[in-house]
């Protein structure tokens, strides 16, 4: 069966900060994009925003002048039913209010051609609800960019129960053509990134109530320490990597002073009991044959130094929002 043709076409609706990014990221590819918003004016000072955002970019040399100079055949439509008659894409970035959403979806499917996919920005809202509110509900999907969307790799991809597996391979497909590199994950609210980003900040903001530290100290031990890791491994590669035997010690000596917050999940329990200890036991959540553990290593070790000296090198920050009084 040959392939479905690819996506060129995209309408975004709902023109503020995200829908404005995820437009420059479509137009540093060169798609067709096209915008809408709750009026006319909005939509075209959306437009006039995006042209003035990449021509800086270009300015500070982020992205080349041409793909600036496409940033003036974005086009400003007066309303949705015009915006999306000829969309293959159509990406509701409206604010995360259910009726609103409602709304926005409903005539966005009504007004949709035929093949068009549709999908919600939503950080946290929950799909399988918000399937419902489309007619066509095997063309639908979450789309959940990350701020600010033009720079940030990453990008959830959740299907619905209903979506059709081709819409989403679509999906994927635009994604990683335009350099993004996307993660399909089940509907849940929050989805998995930010399930994991509150659950930092939830804990980092009672570190502060409790007295261990200021919001500064913690942004630079999160920066400085594990943070820095982040951007080669995720947390299951890390832990195989620091041992899991000594991850479950730690964990249960949390759960031991803080409670059930810091339960020992199962999962690292039983690969213990296994014997997979990591890469040092010849796996854990990840397997290592012979070799593999050693050269993950070394290569590890070539990254970090690679970003501590782009870190050292890079100059300071200019700005600096001093500490908010506790």
């Amino acid at each position: 069966m040959a392939s479905a043709p690819a996506l060129h076409r995209a309408t975004i609706v709902g023109a503020g900060r995200m829908g404005v990014g995820i437009a420059e990221s479509f137009v540093i590819a060169n798609l067709d994009v096209t915008f809408v918003d709750a009026t006319p004016e909005l939509c075209a000072a959306a437009r006039e925003r995006l042209i003035e955002r990449m021509r800086a970019h270009a300015r500070a040399g982020l992205i080349d002048e041409a793909s600036a100079a496409r940033s003036e055949a974005v086009r400003a439509a007066a309303g949705i039913a015009s915006a999306i008659d000829s969309a293959d894409l159509i990406i509701e970035a409206v604010s995360e209010d259910i009726d609103v959403k409602r709304q926005v979806l409903f005539a966005c499917d009504d007004g949709a051609p035929d093949d068009a996919i549709i999908a919600s920005n939503t950080s946290s809202l929950a799909i399988n609800q918000l399937v419902q509110f489309v007619g066509r509900q095997d063309r639908f999907l979450g789309m959940h960019w990350f701020n600010p969307p033009e720079w940030t790799p990453g990008v959830e991809v959740i299907p619905a129960a209903q979506t059709e597996p081709a819409v989403v391979q679509r999906v994927v497909r635009l994604l990683e053509s335009i350099g993004k590199r996307p993660s399909m994950v089940n509907p849940s609210v929050g989805f998995v990134a930010n399930r994991l980003q509150m659950a930092l900040f939830c804990e980092a903001a009672r570190c502060v109530e409790e007295g261990l530290a200021s919001p500064h100290e913690i942004d630079e031990v999160v920066r400085s320490c594990f943070g820095f890791r982040l951007p080669f491994f995720g947390p299951f590669q890390i832990a195989d990597m620091a041992g899991l035997d000594i991850y479950e010690a730690v964990v249960r000596q949390h759960q031991q002073a803080f409670g059930e917050r810091f339960a020992v999940p199962e999962m690292l329990s039983k690969l213990v009991r296994e014997g997979r200890r990591g890469t040092t036991g010849g796996g854990g959540f990840y397997d290592y044959p012979d070799g593999v553990s050693e050269a993950l290593l070394v290569e590890r070790d070539r990254r970090y130094a690679l970003l501590g000296a782009l870190l050292r090198d890079a100059p300071p920050m200019q700005f600096d929002g001093g500490e908010a009084s506790q």
